[in-house]
């Protein structure tokens, strides 16, 4: 599976093709060697949550033995790798955390019971720099992100069109990638777009209209923030309305800006 999803850009086929997953590379504690695992995931603001299931065995998986010996870890996710540091979630935060995900999918307790043992709850928390692994250019990189953003849509519709009620993960989810958004469209807006406008200035009319699409976008997560916090019936209306402009979107700024970058 580690290969494939190597091969694929983080995709695997069934029964995971529409699974969150990542890699996480980890120090032996005993060996010193690196050793990678593949791994279910949860979206967290600026983190990201694992469970140490070991698929309920009654011990915890060597990785977790490996992170709490030395906490700095690799991350990847099929389009980025990127340095983070785990830390063992304890305590009131731990079962919370673990009470979400429990309501997101029950095979969390189901795992538990079976193990005999709590199940520990790591948060992978990226470490300062910029997302990336020196592969391609800015154009690719930018092509990267996009596709990051595509796929969680994908599955946060997925998510929200299989739901019954908005649970407390899904809520994380949805406010996670409009939280990742913003921070990207602020950053093109303030960053990538006057630096192509400056080298290139027959584009400046396409860049005001790149710019005045992120407006509506912004005022469409605001939207869809609200009505994460307040559950209404037309969530799912929401979000297929932030899914047709974002893709417009995103599929305008690949076919005007690639060929500049």
């Amino acid at each position: 599976m580690i290969k494939e999803f190597r091969a694929n850009d983080g995709k695997v086929g069934a029964p995971f093709e529409d699974a969150r997953l990542l890699l996480l590379t980890t120090t032996g504690a005993r060996s010193g060697r690196e050793h990678t695992t593949i791994l279910g995931y949860y979206p967290d603001g600026d983190r990201t949550l694992v469970v140490g299931s070991a698929g309920g065995s009654p011990k915890h998986p060597d990785w977790y033995h490996n992170v709490v010996a030395d906490p700095q870890v690799s991350v990847e996710n099929g389009l980025f790798t990127y340095p983070a540091t785990a830390v063992v979630l304890s305590g009131a935060e731990r079962d919370e955390v673990f009470a979400r995900l429990v309501e997101a999918d029950v095979g969390w307790s189901d795992y538990e019971t079976s193990s005999g043992r709590t199940l520990p709850v790591v948060a992978l928390v990226p470490r300062p720099g910029p997302p990336g692994d020196g592969r391609g250019s800015v154009a690719e990189f930018l092509q990267r992100i996009h596709t990051a953003f595509r796929r969680e849509l994908a599955l946060i519709r997925k998510e929200v069109a299989a739901s019954g009620t908005l649970g407390a993960q899904l809520r994380v989810n949805c406010l996670t990638m409009c939280q990742g958004l913003h921070y990207h469209h602020t950053g093109e807006s303030q960053g990538l777009f006057p630096a192509i406008a400056a080298e290139h200035p027959e584009l400046a009319d396409l860049i005001t209209t790149l710019d005045t699409e992120h407006e509506q976008i912004a005022v469409l997560l605001a939207e869809l923030e609200e009505v994460v916090a307040t559950p209404a019936p037309d969530l799912l209306s929401k979000v297929d309305h932030l899914i047709a402009l974002l893709t417009a979107h995103l599929d305008r700024e690949e076919a005007e800006l690639l060929p500049y970058l």
